[in-house]
């Protein structure tokens, strides 16, 4: 308690290369002074090969400082080499940073900056030095700034001028700076008394496994997730959802900076450690602004008591903001009914593998968690969330659909009232050509979550998939001004495309280097504004980074700006081959297609491929006659066609909800 009498002037190593900067101290990889997510073990050995660089170093060496204490097999090596790669990208020229000298080991070859850098500051009282060190002078380029380098000013004597008359004078400025200071404060307590409320914003980070052992580490993130998804039911909290701070998984945490990152003025973090049935968590309630405690507590419970950790921490929440809870909010956050111990840890794993978009073994996790507890709503929720995911992006198609429509009724049957159960069935519905039965379930769900942002965000899904544009904008933008952290979700706000607003497009995108997904979309724009060779270049590295729906079409684009317009077109046909053999729904994405076919002058296809698109639910009747993708095929009568049965079903659905 109180201050620390040891705390002065310390001096910490930086290491800087590229457009990267590594902290050991802090366990931080900043690119462009933006954290990089790594694992720990993958964060070791970047230290390891910055801090010995141009030094060939071999396998058997890094497993003994990465592993000091275990045995492993070398092929873990290789993996992390792997994950660094993926984050680090390349150098000038197209150059690794790592290389590899088949059978002796790996070479760091970019030139490193050693930066030596002398700070203070005190560590706040019972918070970790490594989460809050420096939060109270952060400048706006992330670095801290010493506050031994502000000079005082100091007053001199003013010649010719009577003590006395000063001292009047200042005297009268006093009284009248009190009475205006008085006269402030009445009006804005009058004025206060007819303000609402405004709702706190809330991050609860991932716990931090202070073992390390790889067996416990889902439960970093899951058990923040379910924290998460606990106080989804209180308005006057804004709570950042789990896919914003997936990303700070096993990360040491700068909490001024991640809230600024977030959006948020408080922030949950804490660790956790497991010895074998006994789990301990710490936490911190945290004000940002002041860098006070509002709360902290140690849980210490048996391993199948996992399921009062998420109880315990949100009524210490509800308790440290001081939240007001209506009699519905605090029914919808009464503990859980009992679920069978194994069933829920089963089911956080398999939160923790759709978190990192590992859907085939999250899927595994939770049919065995709903097979353990068939009555535990959330676990079926979730499992046809991650069915859903699979059949897309893994092309499980129609199958994988079935399999998620019966979980998520499962999940109704059980709990109605479930919102994540709404929202991902209104996802699948949209994509699987229902949207005029997800636009009810949303508007219901908004109707008792008005300041839920992925309700709003899954509504302007919806009306862009139906073609009321401004509409969709209108929702997206209501999600961003209640949550900004939906911009860092991934979240591509697709309708300013479609209105021709491609400037708006771009700067939408989340400020992420390494998301396949993300960098396709910017590829897709920047093709939009004729900036040809920057799109290529980023549908090349979203294909290396992850070959999936979105990005085989990225590739064939890509194709067609190089020439190569054979390749691409033979992408799209393999492509089109196994969507049509397995169902795979998402007709945005076929839409899609039927542009690069157009635009490689492949009318036929681009014609067949609108078709398949509009009669599995995308009829975005106004983007498609102004579509400047599609101007090779305006002239067809089966454009003409098509154009009319999606323009029948767009002014059906207007005349129902508009």
């Amino acid at each position: 308690m109180g201050s620390n009498p040891h705390v002065g002037l310390s001096v910490r190593r930086f290491y800087e290369f590229g457009p990267f900067r590594l902290e050991p101290e802090e366990h931080l990889l900043l690119r462009d002074g933006r954290p990089a997510a790594l694992t720990p073990k993958a964060f070791d050995l970047l230290v390891l090969l910055v801090e010995n660089q141009s030094r060939l170093i071999a396998k058997e060496e890094i497993m003994r400082a990465v592993w000091p204490d275990s045995f492993v097999e070398d092929g873990n090596v290789t993996v992390l080499i792997s994950a660094l790669r993926k984050v680090l990208g390349e150098r000038e020229a197209g150059l690794p940073y790592i290389e590899t000298v088949p059978k002796k080991g790996y070479r760091f070859a970019a030139l490193v900056r050693v930066v030596m850098n002398a700070s203070d500051g005190a560590p706040v009282e019972g918070a970790s030095e490594s989460s809050l060190a420096g939060a109270h002078a952060v400048g706006s380029n992330g670095d801290k700034r010493r506050r031994d380098n502000i000079v005082p000013v100091s007053l001199t004597a003013v010649e010719s001028r009577s003590a006395i008359p000063r001292r009047q004078i200042a005297w009268i400025a006093l009284a009248a700076l009190v009475c205006l200071a008085a006269l402030i404060g009445y009006a804005y307590k009058r004025s206060a008394k007819h303000r609402p409320p405004v709702p706190r914003s809330l991050a609860i980070l991932p716990l931090r496994n202070l073992k390390q052992d790889a067996g416990s580490e889902f439960l970093g993130f899951s058990l923040s997730d379910a924290v998460i998804t606990k106080l989804g039911a209180i308005s006057s909290v804004t709570v950042r959802p789990s896919s914003a701070i997936e990303k700070y998984k096993g990360q040491a945490i700068d909490i001024r900076k991640v809230a600024g990152e977030l959006h948020v003025d408080t922030v949950l973090a804490g660790n956790f450690i497991r010895d074998g049935d006994r789990l301990r968590i710490t936490y911190q309630l945290i004000d940002v602004n002041t860098l006070k405690i509002l709360s902290k507590d140690s849980i210490d419970v048996k391993y199948d008591e996992l399921l009062a950790v998420q109880d315990n921490v949100v009524h210490e929440i509800i308790k440290g903001l001081e939240l007001n809870l209506s009699p519905t909010q605090a029914e919808r956050v009464k503990p859980d009914a009992p679920v069978n111990p194994l069933a829920y840890e089963y089911y956080l794993r398999g939160v923790d593998l759709m978190g990192s978009h590992n859907f085939p073994l999250g899927i595994k996790m939770l049919e065995k968690s709903t097979e353990i507890d068939p009555t535990y709503a959330r676990a079926w929720a979730y499992l046809g969330q991650c069915y859903t995911s699979a059949a897309a992006f893994e092309f499980g198609g129609r199958e994988q659909y079935r399999r998620a429509q019966a979980a998520y009724e499962r999940a109704l049957a059980l709990k109605p009232g479930l919102v994540e159960t709404q929202v991902f069935l209104a996802n699948l519905l949209v994509d699987t050509g229902k949207v005029e039965q997800a636009v009810p379930l949303l508007r219901n769900a908004i109707k008792s979550n008005p300041m839920d942002a992925a309700v709003h965000w899954e509504l302007g899904y919806a009306y862009r998939f139906a073609g009321m544009l401004e509409q969709s904008v209108s929702e997206c933008e209501q999600a961003r001004r209640i949550d900004p952290a939906v911009k860092a979700n991934f979240a591509v706000l697709n309708t300013y495309l479609y209105l021709g607003r491609y400037d708006e497009f771009l700067a939408s995108l989340p400020d992420v280097h390494e998301s396949a997904f993300i960098l396709f979309y910017r590829g897709f724009g920047e093709y939009h504004q004729g900036k040809l060779e920057r799109a290529a270049q980023a549908f090349d590295r979203a294909y290396q980074l992850d070959p999936n729906l979105y990005t085989q079409i990225g590739k064939a684009f890509s194709d067609s700006i190089t020439r190569r317009t054979p390749d691409g077109l033979e992408i799209l046909r393999q492509l089109e081959r196994t969507i049509q053999q397995r169902g795979v729904g998402d007709p945005e994405a076929t839409y899609k297609m039927a542009q690069a076919y157009a635009v490689m002058g492949d009318k036929v296809s681009a014609l067949r491929m609108l078709d398949y698109s509009v009669e599995n639910g995308f009829f975005a009747y106004p983007y498609f006659i102004r579509d400047p993708l599609l101007e090779t095929v305006h002239d067809s009568t089966q454009f003409g066609s098509l154009v009319g049965k999606a323009r029948k079903r767009y002014d059906a659905f207007k005349k129902t909800f508009f």
